[in-house]
């Protein structure tokens, strides 16, 4: 198997690794403590690199990225330890109106006019994407959407909500504009500084058009794409953390010598590479699978979200170590790419909600 990268994933690759250089500490923490936790003149730039498209097929007016493209721009963004939400506000409504017939909407998320969000979560549900208190009705021809969604990742910076809700025994995703009379959004920070937010709809008013063709099994087959591009920037900021901290043995000194020559934090340090190896062979597994195969890609995809976020999570303990109490705060790069680690590994099922769906799927 050729493992060379083509010139069209060398190219995003570096476009990644340019447009994330001047992004050190200090403007992360600037777009992070910004009112909405981003900056829509960096996301405007993000799209006319082509960064969104690449996750659109071509027939939906994106550039049809395959699964590996996706998963080395995730990784270059991770090794940047980038804030850009790619993933969130990018990759995952350019996948759902895509898959939905939403063509429309499709457009102004591509170029980066718009930006939208997936609201999935509710309280007492755990990862399970099937709503259970979101209820969407229809009377006459519109739709009355009610209920209240948690963990709406973007929740002040997005346009638009894509909301899964109950349409009698079926499970519907619907696009409700930020501004539509009867929603609310009351906003919290996440772990990583990121902004998420409940969303509250009290009776909100959809025509049919605001309703995606999309099941539930749809909607999980979009959520097995993005759990192997969320493994994909774990990989990265894995190799981020790996770095700085090979860096940092080399300069800090005690008893005279640099830690980085005493031989129980090499053995520590070996292990750190192994794990981020296997990591990488792992994602790149599941990225190759056939993505034909519904059932062999979710198990691939869950066994690999599972797998790194654990060895990646190994990683920044270790890494924090090394540094001292310093390294969780936000004066180190690590403590920032470890707090989106904790992130990324949670989202849409911890390691053991993904090693669940890994054993029902093999």
């Amino acid at each position: 198997m050729n493992f060379d990268l083509s010139e069209e994933q060398e190219m995003f690759r570096s476009s990644v690794e340019r447009f994330a250089a001047p992004i050190d500490v200090e403007a992360r923490r600037r777009l992070r403590l910004s009112p909405t936790g981003y900056d829509r003149g960096r996301w405007s730039q993000l799209a006319e690199m082509g960064l969104i498209a690449l996750s659109a097929p071509e027939d939906a007016g994106g550039m049809g990225g395959s699964a590996i493209d996706l998963a080395l721009v995730a990784e270059a963004i991770g090794k940047a330890n980038s804030p850009d939400p790619w993933l969130e506000h990018g990759v995952v409504p350019a996948l759902l109106l895509a898959a939905g017939g939403g063509e429309a909407l499709l457009e102004p998320v591509l170029s980066g006019e718009t930006i939208a969000t997936l609201a999935w979560a509710e309280r007492a549900q755990r990862y399970n994407l099937e709503p259970a208190a979101t209820v969407a009705e229809y009377t006459g021809d519109r739709f009355t959407l009610s209920g209240e969604k948690t963990f709406v990742m973007g929740a002040l910076l997005s346009d638009l909500f894509l909301v899964t809700a109950k349409a009698g025994s079926q499970t519907a995703c619907f696009v409700v504009p930020r501004d539509a009379e009867g929603v609310e959004v009351r906003a919290y920070r996440l772990a990583d500084g990121s902004i998420a937010g409940e969303l509250r709809l009290t009776r909100v008013q959809l025509d049919k058009a605001a309703r995606l063709d999309l099941d539930l099994p749809a909607i999980e087959a979009v959520i097995s794409d993005v759990r192997t591009y969320a493994a994909a920037e774990m990989v990265g900021l894995g190799q981020r953390l790996l770095d700085d901290t090979l860096a940092y043995v080399k300069e800090r000194e005690q008893f005279g010598a640099a830690i980085g020559t005493f031989q129980a934090l090499q053995h520590r340090l070996v292990e750190c590479y192994v794990r981020i190896e296997q990591c990488r062979s792992m994602l790149y597994r599941a990225a190759l699978t056939d993505r034909g195969d519904a059932q062999e890609w979710q198990r691939a995809s869950a066994g690999a979200k599972a797998f790194i976020g654990e060895n990646v999570d190994a990683i920044a303990r270790e890494a924090v170590q090394m540094h001292g109490g310093m390294g969780i705060t936000d004066e180190l790069a690590i403590g920032h790419a470890m707090k989106r680690v904790m992130v990324l590994a949670r989202l849409f099922g911890d390691t053991d909600a993904a090693l669940s769906e890994y054993a029902q799927a093999a």
